[in-house]
């Protein structure tokens, strides 16, 4: 496909999935049951975390999180107690065990005593690459002791890993384009800088439209697809992650 039909053919299908209706089928939705911005951060953060496998189960675990933290997780964070806490044992979510949950909570409750948002977490003073963001919010997200089994659910660059999880969250947290449907709500970063979002779905379909090359799954190739986006629009490379996902999941392309 010849570079000015592929984007014409990439921006329908952008248009075609970036809608409200799109909504109510991925992760994103639990973060939209909130109106507050801390509940929007910490809702969605948990449900990119536990973004992979189906969908309608991570959807259905990452309501379950927040009913245990009586639909209020920025209250929960921010002023539970030990008796609260009795409330999470037993939470589960494929290799994602209460371990993990209680030492998220307690990593999420050391940052919020001291900042309003978790931007700060990943764009730090100075920080407005996106790979330096991710390994400085692991380096950051594990400062206090813990589990060293734990550490497996967040990744960086450093590891080699796409980051998909986190690539995701950034991309709702920070486009804004009023569509309904990412939030827009950090403000130290742009949408220029952001990596798009990666997996055997994404990489198949980019292989097959000619944007990725290379073979194995990992961080270059996340960079890789990203520059081949932004040929294509280098204000908002990342918004083709809904055509390029719903091609692969929903269309089988």
């Amino acid at each position: 496909m010849m570079p000015a039909h592929l984007k014409k053919f990439l921006d329908q299908k952008v248009e075609e999935y970036n809608r409200p209706s799109f909504i109510k089928d991925d992760p994103i939705s639990i973060p939209h049951l909130f109106t507050d911005k801390q509940d929007i951060e910490i809702a969605g953060f948990f449900a990119a975390i536990f973004s992979w496998g189906n969908r309608t189960t991570i959807i259905s675990k990452s309501k379950e999180l927040m009913q245990r933290m009586d639909n209020s997780p920025s209250d929960f964070i921010k002023d539970h107690s030990a008796k609260d806490l009795k409330r999470l044992k037993g939470f589960k979510h494929r290799t994602f065990n209460e371990d993990d949950l209680f030492y998220f909570i307690e990593s999420l409750h050391h940052h919020y005593s001291k900042y309003d948002s978790l931007e700060s977490a990943f764009f730090s003073t100075g920080i407005t690459d996106v790979e330096q963001a991710l390994i400085y919010f692991r380096k950051y997200f594990f400062s206090l002791e813990h589990l060293k089994r734990t550490e497996k659910h967040i990744s960086s660059p450093l590891q080699k890993s796409t980051c998909k999880r986190l690539n995701m969250f950034l991309r709702w947290m920070v486009r804004n384009d009023n569509k309904g449907v990412d939030f827009g709500l950090w403000k130290n970063a742009w949408a220029s800088k952001l990596i798009c979002p990666i997996d055997l779905h994404v990489a198949r379909v980019s292989k097959k439209l000619g944007l990725l090359k290379r073979k194995q799954i990992d961080w270059i190739a996340a960079v890789e697809l990203t520059d081949a986006l932004c040929q294509l629009d280098k204000s908002d490379p990342v918004k083709y992650d809904f055509a390029l996902f719903n091609l692969g999941i929903i269309e089988k392309f």
